[in-house]
């Protein structure tokens, strides 16, 4: 892939500290002393009040430390295996995040539609996608009005790349876009660099971690694992992400699997979620798998201590890599 490389700011997403008992401003204390430059709340119980006050402390001391703020969410889709009823409708939930958004300066609302579960619902994943378009339609005015966009991840193995393209189209790219995670295109199936191939027209912000993936008896295991210790050709990834997507945020979301997850696509059951994957996308990511240099995956419960040096040294990597790499 040729053409220019461009800076990118190195961002956050403070879910990588989800079990370091810090405040939203601690979470920006620890960005800023690492040099982080965007800081990505992707779920409302991490800014931890959305009391008028307390957001525009949140947006103060951001400004003060030089930081530039995103806000998310989790589910979108009433239908899904992982939306929070008792949240709210949808709609609710998602306006109220745009609003928060205005409040914080944030450009844009990062939301998903379910996990790898959804696959396999009565209707599948196509049905999940209808609802979630149709609720992207009914909040539409309020984003357009607010100057918010809506960044639908791939996530948890819900989408592949192609699914999440449709996605964007039929709810409207002009206010929909995507959070691309690079991580999460292993738990569907896919090679990362075609998810970025196919999603960087869309792409509005990012989760960014590296993995391990690797053949087993019944296909493939994938891992999370801390930045620069994967096998899937990280350096790479980033390198295309900069030309791909100029000026966007390389956002780290750290986290280490204390076990892989499978992916046994040589049983026949498995491709019950999968049955409109073309022939040459799975071709693809079996390449992928099969050219990934040996490694071993991650095993045993994840600390509190060992998930911030994790982060750290997520950060430290990335950094580095991003001032002197160049693929």
């Amino acid at each position: 892939m040729t053409g220019p490389l461009t800076a990118a700011p190195l961002g956050l997403d403070v879910f990588s500290l989800r079990s370091q008992s810090l405040s939203a401003l601690e979470q920006l204390d620890f960005c800023a002393a690492h040099g982080v430059e965007v800081v990505h709340f992707s779920e409302p119980r991490l800014l931890g009040s959305f009391q008028p006050q307390a957001l525009q402390a949140v947006r103060t001391h951001a400004d003060a430390l030089g930081i530039r703020l995103e806000v998310g969410m989790l589910s979108i889709c009433p239908g899904a295996t992982i939306f929070n009823a008792a949240a709210g409708t949808a709609e609710q939930q998602l306006a109220q995040m745009i609003d928060v958004a205005a409040t914080l300066g944030s450009p844009l609302v990062r939301c998903v539609v379910g996990s790898f579960r959804d696959r396999v619902l009565p209707g599948g994943i196509e049905q999940r996608i209808g609802e979630a378009v149709q609720v992207l339609a009914r909040v539409r005015g309020r984003a357009e009005d607010a100057g918010v966009r809506i960044a639908v991840e791939n996530h948890a193995g819900d989408m592949q790349a192609r699914e999440l393209k449709a996605l964007v189209e039929e709810a409207g790219p002009s206010f929909v876009g995507v959070c691309l995670d690079a991580g999460n295109a292993m738990w569907a199936m896919e090679d990362p660099r075609l998810a970025l191939e196919v999603l960087a027209p869309y792409v509005l912000t990012s989760h960014t971690r590296d993995t391990i993936v690797r053949r087993t008896e019944l296909g493939a295991e994938v891992a999370w694992t801390r930045m620069g210790d994967g096998n899937i050709g990280m350096p790479r990834y980033l390198d295309d992400f900069r030309r791909l997507c100029p000026g966007l945020p390389i956002t780290l979301e750290v986290i280490v699997m204390p076990a892989p997850r499978p992916l046994p696509f040589q049983d026949p059951g498995f491709w019950d979620g999968y049955r409109t994957m073309p022939a040459w996308e799975f071709l693809r990511f079996l390449k992928f798998v099969d050219t990934a240099a040996p490694a071993v995956a991650p095993h045993g419960v994840v600390t509190p201590a060992a998930e911030r040096a994790n982060v750290e040294a997520s950060i430290r990597w990335t950094r580095e890599y991003l001032a002197t790499g160049a693929g």
